[in-house]
Order: C-alpha cells, then structure tokens, then sequence
C-alpha cells in the first residue's frame, strides 16, 4: 500500500504567495487612497478669499442660458459680521444643531439618514453638516451616489481643519441659494426683504433659512403660508437651543 502524501511542504510553500498577495492588496489600497485624497481640491485659500464661483451656481448658470436668458445671478459676499447673529442661529437650529460640537460630520445623524433610507429600501446617504453642504455646493453635484458622498466626506474633513468654524459659516451664509437666482444672505435679505442681512429680524432670519432645502418649494414670494409654518418650527428650535 502506497503511503499517503504528506500535505505540509505544499502548504509551507503557500505561505509566500499568500503574503505577496497580501501585500499587493495593501500597496493598492494605499495608492489608491492617495490618488483619491490628490484629485480633492485645495480649500486652503478660502481662509482668505472668497470663490469666484462654485459647483452650483455654475450648475444654476448653464440651466439659464439652456432656456434662453441671462445667467446673472446676484450675489454680494458679506463677512460674517454684516449678517444677523439671528440668522446664524436660524441656519444652525435648521440646518445642524451640532454644528459646534462635530468635526466636520455628525455620524449620529448620518447613521440615523441611513437607517431611514433602508427602512424606505432606498440609499441617499442624508444626513449632511452645514460643512457637508458648503463641500458639495462648492465643488461637487447634487447627486446622491456613494462616491460622492465619500467626496463630500472627505472635503469636509479638510475645510474644518484648514477654515474653522466662523469661516465655514460666513462662506456657507455667503454660498448658498436662496432662490433661483439669488445666493447668499445679502442678496436674499434684499430680495425678500428689502434690506440689509445685518439687519434682519429673528422672523425674518426664521423665514430665510426655511428657504434652504428648496428655495423653488419654500419659496417666500410663491408658496408664503408652507415658508411661515416652516419658519415657526425654525424659531421653536431657536427658542429651545
């Protein structure tokens, strides 16, 4: 009877393929993340300069001159100090209550975000930072894929750590749509109001950041008693932080 083969001289010699393999996987991880984290952009100059424009108004820009007209939007950046401290409180009650206390991501709302899209067997990956939505309206598109949002991520990562909180919040109030044409506090708090953003009132403040989401749904010129009702929900957090 022939004696059965001993397995061990195989297995020893797997030990090495196994390992270079291993290593091979761990080199492109490595090369990858890098090649990721080199095509992000660099936020360091918005320390102390303002865009020159961003992803979404370019967006917005194209979707004018598509129907035929002019793609002049008004826009008027102000520091953080010509704005009404009562709209800084709205757009945080509103937007991220957290946002003093988080580094960029609130993982308890975005893990709650996710929870709600698998109950709903969707995945839109909410959940989004006031400094999430100033990376995605500054360089990136509305859309809700995983890549994206792994962008998105990672940008906000780099922005509280280059700008600071003040910085990411006169940037956000100075970017983001207020209606179709119209981005930033000064220029909504003329359109809406007829005055300066310093010179808001807390109603008035309530009213601007109920606009945020959608300004076409909350729009206060159109759709006036759906922005109030939002708006005093926004003064009750106000009220309550």
């Amino acid at each position: 009877m022939d004696p059965e083969p001993n397995p061990k001289p195989e297995t020893r010699n797997s030990k090495p393929v196994l390992r270079r393999i291993a290593l091979a996987l761990a080199g492109l991880f490595v090369a990858g993340t890098a090649l990721f984290f080199a095509t992000l952009p660099d936020v360091r100059p918005l320390k102390t300069r303002w865009p020159k424009t961003t992803a979404f108004m370019e967006r917005r820009r194209a979707a004018l001159r598509a129907e035929g007209g002019s793609d002049r939007l008004e826009w008027t950046p102000v520091p953080l100090s010509a704005i009404s401290p009562d709209l800084t409180l709205a757009v945080i009650a509103a937007e991220d209550s957290r946002f003093r206390e988080h580094d960029g991501v609130d993982w308890d709302a975005m893990r709650e975000a996710l929870r709600k899209d698998y109950a709903k067997g969707r995945l839109r990956v909410g959940g989004s930072t006031i400094t999430q939505q100033l990376a995605k309206n500054l360089y990136l598109s509305p859309s809700r894929t995983p890549w994206r949002k792994l962008r998105e991520l990672a940008i906000a990562w780099r922005l509280e750590r280059a700008l600071g909180k003040d910085r990411i919040l006169e940037l956000y109030l100075n970017l983001i749509e207020f209606g179709r044409r119209t981005y930033g506090a000064q220029a909504a708090s003329r359109l809406y109001f007829s005055k300066s953003a310093r010179d808001l009132t807390r109603e008035e403040a309530a009213t601007l950041a109920a606009v945020i989401p959608s300004p076409r749904i909350y729009d206060p010129l159109r759709h006036r008693e759906r922005v109030q009702r939002r708006a005093r929900r926004i003064l009750d957090r106000m009220n309550d932080n």
